[in-house]
């Protein structure tokens, strides 16, 4: 008999979204939720076990160690922001029920294995990058030594036995929308810009890409791309029409859904018969005929990383697109009537004033439907930390996000103070939806549709919340500053 087993997504601040399914682990400026798709594999290997994902159930901690209770073995996903509260959780879980055994995975312990089980002995073990067979043959009983791919503390040292090899077959996987039909609540996720309500799952595992800034594929998932048959993302697809009539849109969330043409025209093809709709993870490198295909097949949004306007910015983070590329996909895209919710990341390498109002002209030229801003953040095990603890570009009295768990400026450069990127965060959300044909599709949402207008009107009071939270740490910052500014010495 296997143990039974509870995999977790811990509850953490307030509305974080930082655990199982999140890249850019953080408390959004507006509820976002992505769902534990990392968890729900091993939770469909093992009978009898549970997928509990607090955050977006609302979950507390104190509930969360009640049930606990009920189990022999925990898995926990943790976040580099996260890890410091998940700790606490799980030595209290371990005080009410002193016999549980104890896992952490994710990308903060892959990177950090030795640091994570010093820093906490209530760990047993933790797993590095991919952990689905790893916790599974713990639970059914194979002794630890004898598991590839992890970590643990022996007589005060720490052994790690030999790197557990990439899943390949990933067919093999079982589907993780059983085990949503089975633990989850799929009206409880919401992302703003997807359709409501939503699901998401993975159809790849891996991106090729390099860029430095990535998290996932420099910790997690690894660069070499693994892809599912499009024969059996589409058998999950038409049972997740059938478990779901009420769902409005899926979502791939790959690294990178779209990056070999010839895959995804032959899913596409698979996929076209279900008239679905979905939306998915797109590089500006995707050609016309390739997102046609994506179109006829009932894709409706594609989520881009643009980062920058500036094409030295995307030389320095190994983007390996172009900025006229990204012009000539977006014009695309808009010819299709795919719409695209643009990410940008203020604070990358070669940042200066000059490269950030470049690209905020540059988001206002493309005139996506949507966009986020985020700070840079340089987590450990990305090229992005390296380089940062390299030059002296981290800041030393800051955390990577403040008590709530939003992002705070992490890196910054000697002519571009932390509070000045920031304060171009707010300035770039101003800048690009105060424009009156941003304003009228936001007016126009508001005006049909009841749903949307609440929506909206919900994400503009927390967007506010946080802005004002923010505009007083940039205050407070410049402030400091200027103090010690003004106690320095005078050079004769």
């Amino acid at each position: 008999m296997a143990l039974k087993t509870l995999f977790l997504n811990p509850p953490s601040f307030e509305n974080f979204d930082g655990g199982a399914g999140s890249r850019w682990p953080a408390t959004r400026e507006i509820e976002s939720f992505w769902y534990p798709v990392w968890l729900a594999y091993p939770a469909g290997m093992l009978e009898g076990s549970r997928l509990l994902d607090a955050p977006s159930h609302h979950v507390s901690a104190e509930e969360t160690i009640r049930i606990a209770q009920d189990y022999e073995f925990l898995v926990l996903f943790t976040s580099t922001p996260g890890f410091p509260g998940d700790i606490r959780l799980v030595q209290k879980i371990r005080e009410q029920n002193p016999n549980i055994k104890i896992a952490f995975v994710g990308p903060h312990v892959t990177v950090l294995p030795e640091k994570s089980l010093k820093d906490c002995r209530a760990i047993d073990f933790v797993c590095r990058k991919e952990f689905d067979h790893s916790v599974t043959e713990f639970a059914q009983g194979k002794p630890l030594e004898e598991i590839l791919g992890i970590s643990y503390l022996k007589d005060g040292s720490v052994v790690h036995t030999p790197d557990r090899p990439q899943i390949d077959n990933l067919d093999a996987l079982p589907h993780v929308t059983d085990i949503y039909r089975r633990d989850l609540d799929v009206r409880r996720y919401n992302v703003p810009f997807l359709l409501h309500p939503y699901v998401s799952l993975y159809t790849t595992r891996g991106c090729p890409a390099q860029c430095t800034f990535c998290l996932w594929p420099q910790t997690l998932s690894g660069h070499p791309w693994r892809k599912r048959s499009a024969d059996d993302v589409a058998l999950e697809m038409a049972k997740a029409k059938e478990y779901w009539p009420y769902v409005k849109e899926f979502f791939f969330d790959d690294d990178t859904f779209n990056i070999q043409k010839a895959r995804t025209i032959e899913l596409c093809a698979k996929l076209k018969p279900l008239k679905l709709t979905w939306s998915c993870t797109s590089r500006v490198t995707t050609d016309f005929e390739t997102l046609r295909a994506m179109k006829e097949a009932g894709c409706r949004l594609l989520i881009v990383g643009y980062e920058s306007g500036d094409q030295q910015i995307l030389k320095n983070i190994k983007k390996g697109a172009t900025v006229e590329r990204a012009r000539q996909f977006t014009k695309d895209c808009h010819k299709l009537g795919l719409v695209i919710h643009g990410d940008f990341i203020l604070g990358l390498p070669g940042e200066t004033r000059e490269t950030i109002k470049n690209t905020i002209v540059f988001a206002k030229e493309l005139d996506v439907e949507t966009i986020q801003v985020s700070v840079a953040h340089a987590y450990p095990g990305t090229e992005l930390y390296d380089h940062a603890i390299k030059n002296g570009f981290m800041v030393a009295d800051t955390k990577m996000v403040d008590e709530g768990g939003h992002q705070m400026v992490q890196v910054e450069y000697p002519d571009l103070p932390a509070a000045e990127i920031l304060d171009a965060v707010h300035r770039f959300y101003d800048e690009y939806y105060f424009r009156p044909k941003a304003a009228f599709r936001i007016l126009r949402k508001a005006v049909f549709s009841n749903s949307e207008r609440k929506r909206l009107y919900k994400e503009a009071k927390s967007f506010l919340k946080l802005r004002s939270q923010r505009n007083k740490w940039v205050k407070e910052k410049r402030e400091k500053e200027a103090a010690a500014a003004a106690t320095e010495p005078v050079q004769a």
